[in-house]
């Protein structure tokens, strides 16, 4: 089809309403085709159960229907392919596509779109692609955490500085502290699986926005596409975007996430801390200095944020304004959503490769964990363990000792008993057991401690509840 048939195919779409054809700039502004054709699998499966479900309702016949579902598959491997011509005169992938059938099928084509809209038809495509996007994010982010659970359990006992406010604070260990962030992904896997709960209802039925006056089954529609029900109302069938918003919203939280966990890499990999080294698969060096190496993929992790972030934004202030029902604006709305669930994708695999191969400074993170007097909390606890002292007591003598090992230039462990015995004369040589790292994060047994054994049992314990979703 020439593109000035196409142009008369396009103004055929508005009846008897319009005489001549749009300029060519309103054509350029109103085209979603460029971006809207990767709805093509979910439109024409969309459409195939459309149509099963008017031929069983009679509004088909079963001729048309065959026809009509023929002519589909057709087109599905023309665009599989990379055979299908798409045009910017038939302005987005429903009209590209049932352009398409009416020429491989001819008049039957046109008997498609009986009962039902653009604008439900958009909707229920949009949300079937979102849900296969949660999905497929659901299963990246559960490789992460499985590789975050295979290195937490290699360093359960690898002793390393745990930061309040970027400064040492008190020994952890780095299996403990991995263990955190397969938390956060925990949560935003929650997150996702909330949203695709909320988004499972089907819009398709709702036409341009009142519904329809053909005898449809809009439950059974909603049941061949996967979905729990129909959607209750057609006004918010057709204008809803909730769903797109949701699942922005849970990749921009985990954006965050991966962003803090990049943020870590970059210090942790930098010569004044040296406590992960990445590999040449996710580093580059310099131009001109030849001894860098730069984290950049983490680094690159860090800036997508802002892009899920931003995204999220967009879709937000388009929708901020829209009176019901559908309006052009929300045309606007794939465009963030795709960049968004692109984006994550890419950040998402390259966080899993580079924490699965980055090689742990195990000795240089010991000597960090004791830097920094971050064993002054064990003191002052063995205090009033032993001494039945009260904390704010302990608190004040334990500061008092770490003033007196500042000034004199050493750790906490190298005071001797009778300098430690000048500020507490109640403190015995057994105090000195609990200003070993090692000692320390042995001794945080609380649940959720960072002692060795608990992060074990966190580990075995999430390795369980992967194990019960696969069952």
């Amino acid at each position: 089809m020439s593109d000035t048939s196409k142009t008369s195919a396009a103004s055929a779409m508005w009846g008897g309403r319009f005489e001549g054809g749009p300029a060519a700039i309103m054509q350029r502004i109103n085209a979603s085709i460029d971006f809207d054709k990767r709805l093509y699998a979910q439109d024409i499966r969309g459409s195939k159960a459309h149509c099963r479900m008017l031929v069983r309702q009679s509004i088909l016949t079963p001729e048309d229907g065959e026809a009509i579902i023929a002519g589909l598959d057709k087109v599905l491997a023309e665009i599989e392919a990379g055979d299908f011509p798409f045009s910017m005169a038939l302005e987005d992938i429903h009209m590209n596509v049932e352009s398409r059938l009416a020429e491989l099928i001819g008049e039957a084509a046109g008997r498609l779109h009986t009962a039902r809209s653009r604008n439900d038809q958009v909707a229920t495509d949009f949300r079937l692609w979102v849900r296969d996007a949660i999905d497929g994010m659901d299963r990246a982010l559960k490789g992460l955490t499985e590789v975050l659970l295979r290195r937490a359990d290699e360093h359960a006992a690898t002793v390393m500085p745990g930061f309040t406010h970027l400064q040492a604070a008190q020994p952890v260990t780095f299996g403990h502290h991995l263990m955190a962030y397969v938390e956060m992904v925990g949560r935003d896997r929650s997150r996702l699986a909330d949203a695709r709960e909320r988004l499972n209802e089907c819009p398709l039925g709702s036409a341009a926005l009142a519904g329809t006056s053909f005898p449809i089954d809009r439950h059974a529609t909603a049941a061949e596409l996967g979905f729990e029900r129909p959607m209750r109302n057609s006004l918010d069938g057709v204008s809803d975007r909730d769903f797109a918003l949701e699942f922005m919203s849970a990749c921009a939280i985990c954006a965050v996430h991966l962003s803090r966990l990049a943020e870590e890499l970059v210090i942790w990999t930098s010569a004044q801390f040296r406590f992960v080294r990445l590999s040449d698969a996710f580093t580059t060096g310099s131009s001109i200095m030849p001894q860098k190496r730069n984290p950049d993929a983490a680094e690159l992790v860090r800036a997508k944020t802002g892009r899920v972030i931003g995204d999220l934004n967009a879709l937000l202030i388009v929708m901020k304004g829209l009176p019901l029902a559908y309006s052009k604006d929300m045309q606007d709305d794939k465009e963030p959503v795709f960049e968004a669930a692109d984006t994550m994708e890419l950040a998402i695999a390259a966080m899993t490769g580079m924490v699965g191969d980055m090689t742990v400074n195990a000795e240089v993170l010991k000597v960090a964990a004791g830097a920094g007097f971050t064993t002054a909390t064990d003191i002052a606890d063995w205090c009033v363990r032993a001494l039945r002292m009260p904390f704010r007591r302990a608190h004040h003598v334990a500061g008092s000792l770490v003033k007196l090992a500042e000034d004199k230039g050493i750790g906490l462990e190298d005071l001797s008993l009778a300098e430690m015995q000048a500020v507490e004369p109640g403190i015995t040589e057994a105090a000195r057991a609990v200003l070993g790292v090692d000692s320390s994060v042995a001794s945080r047994v609380s649940f959720g401690g960072t002692a060795p054994e608990r992060v074990r049992e966190a580990v075995a314990a999430a390795r369980a509840a992967l194990s019960r979703e696969e069952a």
